[in-house]
């Protein structure tokens, strides 16, 4: 079966076979530079490494930031794969479509499942620590304790609203909100480093210093790669952006180095700012916020703020990318048609995106009525690591099935094009480097909830290829509608 996009690149004008002709999102709005800001947004520097750095620290030591270094370079693999794909074949269906193209319908429809859920499950974290860091901040300075999920809920309605205005409004407002971030998170790390010139140090930087060697550093590197969830932002925007086949790939490798070099520098200033002691480091809830606190003193409140907009940064720029996987499943029939409608004024997928984010809520109060029944209130801090983890372990299974299916489709579709370094050895070393964060998550001897991960993740597989192949029975045409619509076609 040729592929549209090796061909002519636009899709059947009377849409695939059996179904209307589908509903497109507003195309060629979105230059690069704002889906590279949409994406580093996704990151959420701030939120990801406030509360993701202290474990970090206390699994690799005082040599943490070379973690960030080998994460950066396993997630620069995984880009290399979703930039070929979205040159060959720009989609809002991102993975689901490269997947589904490769291995078929049945491949897409699971896919569809789980970066769905695992998107849904990871973004509800986001969305509980946004009230709670409001929580913590408001009680810091003003001693009101005020329940985090009345945050929670009105940010996150702020963020839909926006996000339903459009996405040209929503992806400046997440750019803005990550400019706010950085320049903080920027302007904190110079003064810590400035403020300990006299012992600075070339340890986080040396091999040595990293605890317990090699196994020190793959024991963290599942939580570093986590630190940069959201880079592949940019591929579920490419039709809404102008000429998405170049700036996709452009976006995906700009957000992750620049990403990698903020880690770094974040890292050593921390480090630093702790006198190089680990222990003490990992014992602070947010070892950032101390180092700020130390720092700059009463201007600390500064690093709070950039914890808020880094919270509001991730929800907009989330879940319009992620909400748009699902909107495209629904519009090629994977899932039901429902998610496929577009608002007809302002081309917004709105269905999805209330849907994605009603079911995150449901995740979050679920969750918190679980807590309740065991005897206490949930804490949105262990939730964001208990949900995100959980919805890692979804994710990576994605990330692995692309890289895997990223040489089989240009052996298959584009012949004349596969380059051995790029389709194959690229993504066999990512490949590689996904499994190791993989088993760090699914390992026996976890503690609960931890250990049951693996096994809901598991039965997730097998309910979504459950699913996939009945669907595929019933709908003889699923085939011809996995990736049936370009992102730049006219």
């Amino acid at each position: 079966m040729p592929d549209p996009a090796s061909a002519a690149g636009s899709p059947p004008a009377s849409g695939p076979p059996g179904r209307a002709t589908p509903q497109r999102l507003r195309g060629g709005v979105l230059g690069m530079a704002d889906i590279a800001a949409a994406t580093m947004a996704n990151v959420g520097p701030a939120m990801s490494f406030f509360f993701g750095f202290a474990f970090l620290a206390r699994t690799a030591g005082v040599a943490s930031p070379l973690t960030i270094v080998a994460a950066g370079v396993a997630v620069a693999l995984l880009g290399n794969t979703l930039a070929e794909f979205s040159r060959a074949h720009p989609s809002a269906g991102s993975f689901i479509t490269f997947v589904g193209r490769t291995f078929g319908p049945v491949s897409a429809v699971t896919t569809a499942l789980l970066a769905g859920l695992g998107y849904i499950v990871a973004m509800a974290s986001v969305i509980a620590i946004s009230g709670g860091f409001v929580q913590i901040t408001l009680h810091h300075y003003t001693g009101l304790d005020l329940p985090w999920i009345i945050w929670t809920l009105l940010l996150t309605g702020a963020a839909v609203l926006l996000m339903l205005r459009g996405i040209v409004v929503s992806t400046k407002w997440a750019g803005y909100f990550f400019a706010v971030e950085m320049l903080v998170l920027a302007v904190v790390s110079a003064a810590a480093i400035a403020g300990h010139h006299g012992a600075l140090s070339a340890a986080p930087f040396l091999p040595g210093h990293i605890t317990h060697g090699l196994r020190g550093l793959a024991a963290g590197f599942p939580i570093a790669v986590f630190l940069f969830v959201g880079w592949e932002n940019s591929a579920a925007l490419a039709e809404e952006t102008e000429n998405p086949r170049r700036n996709v790939g452009r976006a995906v490798f700009s957000s992750v180095a620049i990403m990698t070099v903020s880690y770094i520098l974040f890292a050593y200033a921390t480090v630093t700012g702790f006198g190089y002691d680990v222990q003490r480091l990992g014992d602070s809830p947010i070892p950032f916020i101390d180092v700020a606190q130390d720092t700059l003193g009463v201007l600390a409140a500064l690093a709070y703020v950039g914890g808020l907009t880094s919270t509001l940064g991730v929800l907009i720029a989330g879940i319009n990318s992620q909400a748009r996987l699902i909107f495209n499943a629904g519009r090629e029939g994977l899932l039901p048609s429902f998610f496929g409608y577009v608002h007809p004024t302002r081309r917004t997928p709105n269905n999805a995106i209330v849907t994605f984010t009603v079911t995150a809520l449901l995740i979050i109060g679920g969750w918190g009525l679980g807590h309740v029944l065991g005897g206490g209130p949930m804490n949105p801090v262990v939730f964001f690591t208990e949900a995100s983890s959980l919805g890692a372990i979804l994710i990576l299974l994605v990330y692995l099935a692309s890289n895997i299916a990223l040489p089989l489709y240009y052996q298959r579709y584009r012949p004349q094009e596969f380059r051995v370094l790029r389709h194959l050895v690229l993504p066999a070393a990512g490949t590689l480097a996904i499994l190791v964060p993989l088993y760090y998550l699914a390992k026996p001897g976890q503690p609960a909830p931890y250990s049951w991960f693996p096994y809901v993740a598991l039965a997730a597989l097998l309910a979504a290829v459950g699913y996939a192949t009945l669907l595929v029975r019933r709908e003889p045409h699923l085939a011809e509608r996995v990736g049936s619509v370009v992102a730049d076609a006219e």
